[in-house]
């Protein structure tokens, strides 16, 4: 319902104003004077005005030309009252900002339809404007998207192609110790890499909306054991202890996919920051019709005034690994993505020094 304000210090037109306007079913609210007008307007910003050109104290040119000078009513279309048809008098109206003038005594037909015209001319302006700032932003969150991975992929380049040319060029003078330590650096940062290549893919495909949730009952023990094996190694090279403590009886009703990318990436950033003899556990608790999917660690933490930026493609935030592993952020930003789709939600629980909590609320089965 479209909210007029009837600012006219005359009371038997405001009420003539109110009877004609309340069959179209607008919300109308009245202002005997440009002040009380400008204290209205101030409690809730009208969707137009039908302002009084002669009013004591302050009239309504001066009305107009206050609402132009406020950022927040700049935009409020106001259409002149007025018993002055002087073409002097109209120019210095919609100089003012006024969009329109309508003469009294009004012909309530007319009145009506140019109310209605200049609302709907104010929706399709505000929709507009709405479509500009949703492309404003997302044009920044692909122009940071394309960032990370443009600066990410060129480091892990520039290590592959040195590493590769060391052992080229020195093969002869490097130590059996030192081929092996380099062979080990290509194959993490290989490793690195097809992880990077396939979350932008997966993230990618998202946001062009070729991949479609297709959930179903799985067994949420089996998904955290098969995630638990494919990190194992990862955990091993830091001694890390990596466990899952999920009920052979508890369910989740998600893409099958979606929920080994999440899950995958949780753990991968849990033993990413957990430094050397810690541990990182899945766990699970199911009540009603939800689970909850918990996945802790005793790592570094979190600062809580970081904690807003891990999901956000429009902040780059990365941190260094315990193990000086490096990352784009990208992979948080893909689980929260894929809970969404499966009508979840993400959060995360941490503590500076004594590790972190990624918590996935998820519905355990499907509804009927």
């Amino acid at each position: 319902m479209s909210k007029i304000l009837i600012v006219d210090d005359n009371q038997q037109i405001r009420k003539m104003l109110r009877r004609h306007l309340k069959k179209p079913g607008y919300e109308i609210s009245e202002a005997e004077n440009g002040k009380i007008a400008l204290v209205e307007i101030e409690k809730a910003i009208p969707d137009l005005i039908l302002l009084d050109v002669m009013m004591p104290e302050m009239d309504g040119f001066e009305v107009c030309k206050r609402l132009q000078q406020d950022a927040a009513t700049k935009d409020v279309p106001v259409i002149f009252l007025t018993a002055r048809i002087e073409t002097d008098d109209v120019i210095a109206g919609l100089e003012l900002g006024a969009v329109d003038y309508v003469n009294k005594p009004f012909n309530n037909k007319e009145l009506i339809t140019r109310i209605n015209t200049h609302l709907e001319l104010k929706a399709a302006k505000d929709l507009i404007l709405l479509q500009k700032e949703e492309l404003k932003q997302a044009n920044a969150a692909k122009d940071k998207f394309f960032s990370i991975i443009s600066h990410d992929l060129g480091n892990l380049f520039n290590t592959l192609i040195g590493f590769s040319s060391l052992l080229v060029t020195q093969n002869k003078q490097l130590s059996a110790l030192q081929k092996e330590d380099s062979i080990q650096r290509l194959l993490r940062v290989s490793q690195k890499g097809y992880s990077l290549l396939r979350n932008l893919l997966e993230w990618s495909r998202s946001q062009t909306g070729t991949i479609a949730s297709k959930p179903a009952t799985l067994n949420l023990k089996e998904i955290a054991a098969e995630n638990i094996e494919l990190l194992s190694s990862n955990a091993k090279a830091k001694s890390i202890k990596l466990f899952s403590s999920v009920s052979d009886t508890n369910t989740v009703f998600a893409d099958k996919n979606m929920l080994d990318t999440v899950i995958r990436n949780l753990l991968s950033n849990a033993i990413k920051f957990t430094s050397a003899n810690g541990q990182v556990e899945i766990a699970s608790k199911e009540k009603d019709s939800e689970i909850n999917i918990l996945i802790s660690d005793t790592g570094v933490g979190i600062k809580p005034e970081d904690i807003d930026k891990l999901f956000r493609i429009d902040v780059s935030h990365t941190t260094i690994g315990t193990g000086e592993e490096k990352g784009t952020g990208l992979g948080l930003i893909l689980c929260k993505d894929f809970v969404e789709k499966n009508g979840g939600t993400l959060w995360v629980e941490s503590e500076i020094g004594k590790g972190s909590r990624f918590c996935i609320r998820l519905p355990s089965r499907e509804k009927k």
